[in-house]
């Protein structure tokens, strides 16, 4: 047995790469022996490779050289695999002759998310295994795979029963101990299959648009049909030419970007998380149904109120429905979903909510609304309880104010649709304790948020940096430029949806005072005519009854009369421009969120934006792609086009600091 201890994750660190290599050579050099398991201490096996070291000279053995001695060894090597196996660490245990497993356990090669690809032997020893179509999935999405699918890929030899790892795999190895030839994967046979590559390819040709490891994926499993040793040269030429890329380096940073994301800087190191063991969730609207999915799926029960019993009764109906259309996918069972159910409590009154440990307001956005809200909650919750907010712009301390709690309130923005969007902004009042603070973090995890703070503003990091792409979007209108033209930049760029699409999917009547006679922008324009967006067929875009867009000649005619009212002259618009003038002023107004501290650091706004808004994380996040494209470039743009970006706009002070110093947003 050979058994590595490398807390937390065991990653494939050098120290560990060097003794596992010596402890092989012993145990193949001892006549003692007949066979060989190598397992991991703690809670997984070999979770990856350590990225520390990705881009930093490579000194004692190298990862595919381990990997290349395991199989060449003349005694069977059997992987003990629990937790989690991935990346370099189902290289590994693809390195090995066998593989058992617990049923528990996940499987699978994430390197594409990290722009790179497996570099140890993994697009050529897993092809070899599973097939082709099994390999595209698996390395290509990226995703990992249950013990139970591995086993029946063939990926697995066997799982685990009644005894213990460690007795299974000796059970197994003392089987194999005298069986010859050895299975060496690498000496298998995989015969092309342009089919499979080339349907996959059309399946997941708008997923992987401008991104660059998926193709060099596919690429190095091709070369599997090779032999081997051709096979691992396409595969370490590949691999080379990602790590040596800008994508590659953007999805490195986002990865500790993240991690750095959930500290939050001196916080009082005495304020523990509180325990929270029951939800409120006001409002059982879209927003409130989503948040109560994300603690009801972890077994927290969570009271539901809504005080307009037809709302409330439609809310529970569509998170039952929700439920089930996840358990028709198979992702949940039945008993699963009758469990997150029983955990539910609809009420028509906030006086339900008087023994919960956290209570999430979720109603309509509107100060006064709110306000009330909390003002009753005061009066009704425990002295212990959290009282949080969804607010996506308004004043979490102006909600404060109308309490007698303040340092319990804050904000907890959740992206639509809830259950399902990884950001979460916490949103810290002026008054909010550090306990709070490091409690509403751990709720974050315990739910599987992204969660990144931020001070009190308007919008807060997401959506203030959204506003001057917006604003930008409707002038250029103005302009004479076509909003399916706008939106095809953006999306040319990588973003999901260009910003007139998102503003007919969020609603053009977003904030409109509901009067037609009162017309003094382009948005009332199309409102007072009741192209409210998607809700009704029609806004910027015309839809048809699936919601897909269409150029409308309605909205155009519009836009170009009032655009004519006002003075503005039609003009040529370059692609260029365009961009720049969506882009250049978010990355301007990230600068003065970072000025003003609403911010911990550069980075915590590219992971709102890459967790929340769509932003393609091989670009890194704004900030991150601003010191690619060069801040000198950028602080010029925003001057050339400064007399378009309104009367309100200026430079940032730190962004033009940092141009001049030549310098960018520092990495976490």
């Amino acid at each position: 047995m050979i058994v590595v201890d490398n807390p937390p994750v065991n990653a494939l660190g050098k120290a560990v790469r060097d003794g596992l290599a010596q402890a092989l050579a012993d145990a193949a050099a001892d006549t003692r022996i007949s066979a060989i398991v190598i397992a991991c201490a703690g809670r997984t096996f070999f979770a990856g490779a350590d990225i520390t070291e990705f881009g930093q000279p490579r000194t004692g053995v190298k990862l595919p050289e381990l990997c290349d001695r395991i199989e060449a060894c003349a005694k069977p090597v059997i992987a003990a695999i629990h937790g989690t196996a991935l990346g370099g660490g189902l290289e590994t245990a693809l390195a090995c002759h066998y593989r058992v497993a617990v049923p528990t356990a996940k499987l699978g090669l994430p390197e594409v998310k990290l722009g790179i690809l497996p570099g140890a032997g993994g697009t050529q020893r897993l092809p070899r295994l599973v097939g082709m179509e099994s390999a595209l999935k698996i390395a290509v999405l990226g995703a990992p795979i249950s013990a139970t699918e591995a086993l029946s890929l063939k990926l697995l030899d066997r799982l685990t029963g009644e005894n213990s790892l460690a007795e299974d795999a000796v059970a197994l190895a003392l089987e194999v101990a005298d069986v010859r030839p050895l299975p060496r994967t690498s000496e298998r046979k995989v015969l092309p299959d342009p089919n499979a590559v080339s349907a996959f390819r059309r399946e997941h040709a708008r997923r992987f648009r401008g991104f660059e490891a998926p193709d060099a994926v596919i690429r190095a499993l091709e070369a599997s049909t090779l032999p081997y040793d051709e096979g691992r040269v396409i595969e370490r030429s590949e691999f080379d030419r990602l790590l040596a890329g800008t994508q590659s380096a953007a999805l490195r940073y986002l990865f500790f970007a993240e991690r750095q994301a959930a500290k939050i800087d001196a916080l009082d190191a005495a304020a523990k998380p509180m325990a929270i063991a029951k939800v409120g969730v006001v409002g059982a609207g879209t927003m409130g149904g989503g948040i109560a999915m994300n603690f009801l799926s972890i077994g927290v029960p969570v009271t539901l109120v809504d005080l307009n019993q037809e709302s409330l009764d439609r809310g529970v109906g569509v998170i039952r429905k929700n439920y089930e259309a996840t358990a028709a996918k198979g992702r949940l069972t039945t008993d699963q979903v009758a469990s997150a159910m029983s955990l539910l409590s609809p009420e028509p009154a906030l006086s339900a909510l008087a023994d919960c440990d956290l209570i999430i307001e979720a109603v309509f956005e509107n100060m006064t609304v709110k306000q009330d809200v909390f003002r009753q909650l005061d009066a009704i919750a425990k002295s212990t309880a959290i009282l949080a907010t969804n607010t996506s712009y308004l004043d979490v301390d102006a909600i404060a104010a109308s309490t007698h709690r303040p340092g319990r309130i804050l904000g907890l923005h959740f992206f639509s649709p809830a259950n399902v969007m990884r950001l979460l902004e916490i949103v810290r009042g002026a008054a909010t304790e550090d306990a709070v603070l490091a409690t509403a973090m751990a709720i974050a995890r315990r739910i599987g948020k992204t969660a990144v703070l931020a001070r009190v503003c308007d919008g807060f990091i997401g959506n203030r940096m959204l506003k001057p792409r917006q604003l930008q979007a409707i002038e250029l209108l103005m302009e004479g430029v076509t909003a399916d033209r706008v939106d095809r930049v953006i999306t040319d760029f990588g973003m999901p949806m260009g910003p007139l699409q998102l503003a007919d999917l969020a609603g053009v009547d977003i904030g409109w005072h509901r009067d037609p006679t009162r017309v003094e922008s382009v948005r009332e324009a199309l409102c007072a005519v009741g192209r409210w967006g998607q809700k009704t067929g029609k806004g910027f875009y015309d839809y048809d009854a699936a919601r897909r867009p269409s150029p409308s000649a309605e909205a155009n005619g519009l836009i170009a009369a009032f655009a004519k009212e006002r003075g503005y002259q039609r003009r040529e618009v370059t692609d260029q421009e365009i961009l720049e003038r969506c882009l250049y002023p978010m990355i301007n107004e990230g600068a003065k969120i970072l000025e003003e501290k609403v911010a911990q650091r550069a980075s915590d706004i590219d992971v709102v934006w890459t967790a929340g808004y769509g932003w393609p994380t091989y670009l890194g996040g704004p900030m991150f792609w601003a010191a690619q494209v060069g801040l000198r470039t950028i602080v010029a743009g925003l001057e050339q086009h400064a007399a378009r970006l309104g009367s309100s706009f200026s430079l940032s002070p730190l962004l033009v600091e940092r141009a001049v110093a030549g310098k960018g947003f520092q990495p976490p």
